[in-house]
């Protein structure tokens, strides 16, 4: 097996501790081997062009590399044989079997550091494109339901308290512009994503002349990543800044949630979900449960705790490569899955969202209109301090009567949504990721 490493060098090592150290690392590998083909194709363009391989050579690894891709790219045609260690090994395995000597040739000029690295930048760069798109999707759907219940009020809480009127319009729209938001977020993680760690090697450059600024162009990266040691340092912070993206995202899914569980409950009635989207109780008839938001609530606080999760497994780690780096692609990548399905599904749930009419009809709801009362008061002529305490005693001897039409004008309010700006802001936001982004999806 020794024999089966780009490290080996006739020393067998112990399996015991071969399997403890090789970990997951074999089934979390097969997600970036088409990105390992990617950063192997602009190394090897780079070695040709400073005289490291011929053209010739060039064509046939090239070629030979492309084929491996389509074993990659097609469903179980692709793995890791048993007792090699990783990705990176395997296709250097495919290339020497098929090439001999040149297929060994390929590693000159780069270690297995900066191998990874740049693997992992592509990777993360990749489904950083997949979550905007997701994201956006959802945050289009939002602002539809927004505009189809503007006009639908609902009550308003502080303190879990029913407070001011509110409206279904303002509520979808509010987590609509909570997204845009989270974007924000994400396109500084892609700023720190998208800078090119090949040519680093393993943290302290190379004697070899290479040209990182031809493979910051080819693999599309903004940037280099322009000092060695501090591009290798980025393993494990550019994770934990990838993660605080998703946090965003996962902490504007899980308050939505939230607030669909409370708003579906019997003692609210605010919307319904319609049967499909509700599980039922083996004791009790009538129950239409919302497992789908629940688990998008739990699934999404996991999500929260991942920032942490990484810090922790960097934490009092020196410059320089160490193996700890290693559970950063178990604690990352299956959370990056969850986060894309939990935004799939919570834009198809909030589609089919059954939003209830006249809830502010039932009298519990009559002192919410308190603040109306008082800007009414305000309006012809009382100072607000009178006013608010004249609403008060009103309230307090049982005379209020609810002044039920809400007059709110202002941006941002029940009758001036601005949906418009929000929209705006969003795409503009969309405008300024990678041209990568358009390619990948058309938002």
């Amino acid at each position: 097996m020794s024999g089966k490493k780009l490290w080996a060098k006739g020393i067998i090592t112990d399996e015991f501790i071969e399997k403890f150290t090789v970990g997951r690392d074999r089934e979390f590998d097969l997600q970036l081997a088409s990105f390992d083909i990617e950063g192997s194709l602009a190394h090897i363009k780079m070695l040709e062009s400073i005289g490291l391989l011929d053209t010739d050579e060039l064509d046939v690894l090239e070629r030979e590399l492309r084929r491996i891709l389509t074993e990659i790219i097609k469903p179980q045609h692709f793995e890791i044989e048993e007792g090699v260690e990783d990705v990176h090994s395997q296709i250097e395995i495919m290339l020497v079997r098929s090439l001999g000597n040149i297929g060994k040739k390929i590693h000159a000029g780069r270690s297995r550091n900066d191998q990874v690295l740049v693997d992992l930048k592509l990777f993360l760069r990749s489904e950083l494109f997949e979550l905007v798109y997701l994201a956006k999707k959802l945050f289009d759907t939002l602002l539809l339901r927004s505009e189809e219940h503007k006009n639908v009020l609902l009550p308003g809480y502080t303190h879990t308290q029913a407070a001011m009127p509110s409206s279904f319009g303002i509520w979808f729209a509010a987590y609509a512009e909570s997204l845009v938001d989270d974007l924000v977020l994400m396109q500084s993680v892609h700023t720190i994503v998208n800078r090119n760690p090949l040519g680093s090697a393993a943290g302290y450059g190379s004697s070899f002349p290479l040209n990182r600024e031809l493979t910051t162009d080819l693999l599309n990266f903004d940037s280099p990543a322009v000092n060695v040691v501090y591009a290798q340092m980025g393993r494990g912070k550019t994770e934990q800044i990838f993660a605080y993206g998703m946090a965003s995202i996962a902490g504007t899914l899980n308050k939505l949630a939230s607030d669909v569980c409370l708003y579906n409950s019997q003692n609210f009635k605010f919307i319904n979900l319609p049967d499909e989207l509700t599980t039922g109780s083996s004791i009790m008839p009538h129950k239409k449960n919302p497992d789908v938001f629940e688990l998008i609530r739990a699934k999404t606080n996991a999500i929260l705790a991942l920032p942490n999760s990484i810090s922790m497994a960097i934490s009092n780690l020196t410059s320089g490569y160490h193996r700890d780096f290693q559970i950063l692609k178990e604690l990352l990548f299956p959370q990056i899955q969850e986060l894309k399905s939990c935004l799939e599904i919570t834009e198809y749930a909030m589609s089919k969202v059954m939003v209830n009419e006249n809830i502010l009809d039932d009298s519990k709801y009559d002192l919410i209109f308190s603040v109306e009362a008082v800007n009414q008061l305000v309006l012809d002529g009382t100072p607000f301090r009178d006013a608010y305490l004249l609403v008060a005693k009103q309230i307090n001897e049982g005379t209020f009567e609810p002044p039920k039409e809400v007059k709110h004008t202002h941006l941002g309010s029940i009758g001036n949504l601005g949906n418009e700006l929000i929209s705006e802001r969003m795409e503009k936001l969309i405008n300024t990721f990678s041209r990568n982004l358009k390619q990948a999806k058309s938002l």
